[in-house]
């Protein structure tokens, strides 16, 4: 069984809302409640443990009441990465560890389920799927090379790790007093290896109001 650490505790400004991102509605429930609801009814997630921000956790906690996974709801920091680490420092020990972005609320059972079982053997796997575009390098509006799309994948979440190395690789960029683009960038400062697998487009992340008009278009596939 697994741990899913949500983070909630953004403002999503990209989002040009005055309210916190994960709280606007998608089919008349906030986006925070389909992302929670996913692991919620996934068979191999034991508990659910989100990072918010503190005026905004009574509410959470009133609009997650009926989901028995959710074990609890702390504070969440300045960046990202810190309200992962007071979650994961804070939480009951576990096999796996899984990290969700509160704003991804598409992730498929099937991919949880290939994720969860890579974890078990390889300790350290993330979601992402292969680039479509071409993608080069600029410097001052000057393309300094073109990058082999090929071997380019874009990153998604969750990102699942063995527990006790994601504590590590937190405790260690704590030490250090180093900021990561993601959970997996923690964990390669190790020296260990992150595994990946694909995932499927339809697992996107709602940054922009322009991609409200990309989950109404999903949840319309999906029958939601």
């Amino acid at each position: 069984m697994y741990t899913v650490i949500i983070p909630a505790a953004g403002q999503g400004k990209r989002m040009g809302s005055t309210k916190n991102k994960v709280l606007l509605e998608l089919n008349g429930k906030p986006i925070i409640y389909h992302t929670v609801s996913i692991f919620e009814k996934d068979i191999n997630c034991a508990a659910v443990y989100l990072a918010a921000r503190e005026e905004e956790i009574a509410y959470l906690k009133d609009l997650l009441k009926d989901c028995s996974k959710v074990k609890g709801i702390m504070v969440g920091g300045s960046e990202r990465q810190y309200s992962i680490y007071n979650v994961l420092k804070n939480i009951p020990q576990c096999e796996i560890v899984m990290v969700h972005d509160a704003a991804r609320p598409f992730v498929s059972h099937e991919t949880l389920q290939v994720l969860y079982d890579a974890t078990a053997e390889k300790q350290a796997v993330i979601a992402a799927v292969p680039v479509k575009d071409t993608i080069k390098m600029v410097s001052d509006s000057v393309i300094e090379r073109t990058l082999n799309r090929a071997a380019l994948w874009q990153v998604q979440t969750p990102q699942s790790f063995d527990y006790r190395l994601l504590l590590n690789a937190y405790r260690a960029a704590e030490q250090d007093d180093f900021l990561g683009t993601d959970d997996a960038s923690l964990v390669e400062r190790l020296g260990e290896s992150v595994s990946v697998i694909e995932s499927d487009y339809d697992n996107i992340k709602l940054t922009t109001p322009e991609d409200l008009y990309f989950a109404e278009a999903i949840m319309k596939k999906r029958g939601i």
